[in-house]
């Protein structure tokens, strides 16, 4: 297997100026612990898991964040409430029906803009290598070649994770395929990307993936993938919380 070759920075790369944190979701894998709060709010390390999201946007100078919001919507919004002053938080409310991640872009799409948004699930925790990871996508991003730039990490340094990968990379890491049934594939997508809106374009109606819009640009020649340079860890379940903290203890 070859091994991706870096992504050309693009002269003139910026951090977007809007992010969308996926917040929504039901924590079921997270239960019993999630049974009263939503899991975003579940702590690791002393800290909820979205306010090391948001301490991640900031540090990369994102001044605007969308969340969308569902279960136990209320204690969310009460949480995210005047707690970062130097932001614009907006709220996409999901409160009435539960739209997954595809579904999800597609009700906040008035509120992204028309220029490239980085999308972080509320759940990531990762730790930057020797360069800010949401500053290596923005640095990487080609909007001539791409429409989605998603953060991978190999599968052998993705802690926590009990799948078998997400996805193969060519030379120029452009995503060739998904893992087949059976199989192993070397990448994992770590819940961070950057989209441009464009894609966001002729959805069914109801909940979905964003794997549609993903095969979409796949299928395109459009999909591609940074390899993270620093660790990242999978917090889905409440045993990979202390499995996680004694990681981060040691490094």
């Amino acid at each position: 297997m070859s091994r991706p070759r870096p992504l050309r920075p693009v002269p003139g790369g910026s951090v977007p100026a809007t992010a969308m944190v996926m917040a929504a979701g039901l924590g079921k894998r997270m239960r019993p612990l999630t049974a009263t709060r939503p899991k975003p709010l579940v702590e690791v390390a002393g800290k909820p898991l979205i306010d090391h999201v948001f301490d991640r946007l900031r540090a990369a100078g994102i001044g605007r964040a969308v969340v969308n919001v569902h279960y136990l919507a209320d204690t969310l919004e009460a949480h995210l409430a005047d707690r970062y002053p130097d932001m614009e938080i907006v709220i996409s409310d999901e409160r009435g029906r539960l739209m997954e991640t595809g579904g999800g872009l597609v009700q906040a799409r008035d509120l992204l803009g028309n220029e490239p948004v980085l999308v972080v699930n509320s759940d990531n925790l990762w730790l930057d290598g020797p360069m800010d990871a949401i500053r290596l996508l923005a640095s990487r991003w080609d909007d001539a070649a791409m429409d989605a730039l998603l953060l991978m990490v190999p599968l052998a340094r993705a802690h926590n994770h009990g799948g078998h990968g997400d996805f193969h990379l060519d030379a120029n890491g452009r995503i060739t395929k998904r893992r087949r049934a059976g199989t192993v594939a070397p990448f994992c997508y770590t819940g961070i990307q950057m989209l441009h809106p464009r894609l966001i374009a002729d959805w069914p109606e109801g909940p979905f993936s964003t794997n549609l819009f993903w095969n979409r640009a796949m299928a395109a020649g459009r999909a591609y993938g940074q390899v993270h340079q620093g660790l990242w860890f999978d917090v889905g379940t409440p045993g990979a919380i202390r499995r996680t903290e004694l990681l981060l203890a040691d490094g």
